[in-house]
């Protein structure tokens, strides 16, 4: 274990989007830090991560 250097921050993730896909409706949503759970176009609350490509 190596403690980060002093002065060393790490994004907060505000500008970053994560892509779900609805189990409802199918539709791709995207989601910022703090946003509620939810479908834009139906409602669900259902979401499914979609896999990274590595």
């Amino acid at each position: 274990y190596q403690p980060p250097a002093v002065g060393a921050r790490q994004s907060d993730g505000l500008g970053q989007t994560m892509h779900y896909l609805c189990a409802e409706c199918g539709v791709k949503v995207g989601i910022n830090k703090g946003e509620p759970i939810r479908c834009k176009e139906c409602g669900h609350r259902v979401l499914y991560k979609q896999r990274t490509r590595r």
